[in-house]
């Protein structure tokens, strides 16, 4: 297999975190952790001299832009700086970005991609802070706030900071197999299971919080107690309102109905105690509340497209850790 190139974006107030941890995951791909070829990685500004950013860490690239081949893989990272872009990098990405035989972007590098109409079309995804001024500024693009990361034909971006390894991570299981991607998630002391639909924030933070003290009770009680009863009219009733006026309520201060966040908060129990544990899937539909296999085959089906057996086995990771050599 040969080896892959890989080109990363720098500039001005870049974020670093966007740049070293996929960075990490593809310098960590070599024969000694199974991999047959690997990833030449390389940096470079738009003229080759050293940039800062946004902590105040200077980086210094390996070339100039203008001086490097086409890579396989190119990878724009995110920052205050792609916010009010570069012309020139935007320029550039225009001209070099459909020729590359992979585009990714990292958080708000998504914004250099779209300024560069890369992903007029597209399903996309950013930084959640950033989603609204993303969807005003490009109204072409098909943007999902909720993943960590989406890919889109040979175009795929993801979510803040960290989902930048998840899908650098997503990138060397489909190019070397999940054992390769496995060792180095181990090595970086990460978990190789979070699927691109994962949602950015757990349901409890995703959702808003009620305004009033009963509601926001409730929210809580719900988590805790997934195995009771949750319809509208037990939850109404232990919020001592009449069923339509808690509906109506909740929909209006979480932001979707109590049908909807039940669903949801029983989604994420289950899949963290596929993750997580060694119960099978019946103790795991019990302890959600779902009250069969059955039926908590057909949420997941639903929402994941897989079913539970199938999602431990994707993204459950090993029990068994071997050392590894670094």
């Amino acid at each position: 297999m040969r080896t892959r190139t890989v080109l990363i974006v720098l500039f001005e107030g870049i974020q670093p975190l966007d740049v070293t941890g996929p960075y990490e995951v593809f310098a960590g791909v070599r024969a000694d952790r199974g991999a047959e070829g690997g990833y030449e990685v390389r940096t470079a500004t738009i003229d080759g001299a050293p940039v800062r950013s946004t902590s105040g860490l200077r980086l210094a690239p390996d070339a100039a832009l203008a001086d490097c081949a086409v890579p396989d893989l190119l990878v724009v990272p995110g920052g205050e700086g792609a916010l009010e872009p570069d012309p020139r990098i935007v320029s550039w990405l225009r001209v070099n970005g459909p020729r590359a035989g992979r585009l990714l972007s990292v958080c708000t590098g998504a914004f250099l991609v779209a300024a560069a109409g890369l992903l007029d079309g597209r399903r996309a995804t950013t930084h959640w802070a950033y989603c609204d001024r993303f969807t005003e500024r490009f109204p072409d693009v098909l943007l999902d706030p909720e993943p960590i990361f989406v890919r889109d034909g040979r175009v795929a971006t993801s979510a803040g900071v960290t989902a930048g390894i998840d899908l650098a991570l997503a990138v060397v299981e489909e190019d070397h197999g999940r054992q390769v991607a496995l060792t180095i998630a181990r090595h970086l002391v990460v978990f190789l299971r979070r699927p691109g639909n994962q949602r950015q924030f757990s349901v409890p933070l995703a959702a808003q919080t009620a305004g009033r003290p009963t509601l926001r009770d409730i929210q809580h009680w719900i988590v805790e107690h997934l195995r009771a009863d949750l319809s509208v009219d037990a939850l109404a009733d232990r919020a001592g309102l009449s069923p339509r006026h808690f509906a109506r309520a909740f929909r209006d201060e979480v932001g979707m109905t109590p049908g909807r966040y039940v669903d949801l908060v029983r989604l994420e129990a289950a899949r963290r105690l596929l993750e997580d544990t060694g119960q099978g899937v019946e103790e795991v539909s019990r302890a959600c509340g779902y009250g069969t296999p059955e039926a908590m085959r057909r949420a997941f089906v639903r929402a994941l497209g897989a079913g539970p057996a199938e999602y431990r086995r994707r993204f459950r990771p090993m029990t068994t850790v071997q050392p590894i050599a670094v």
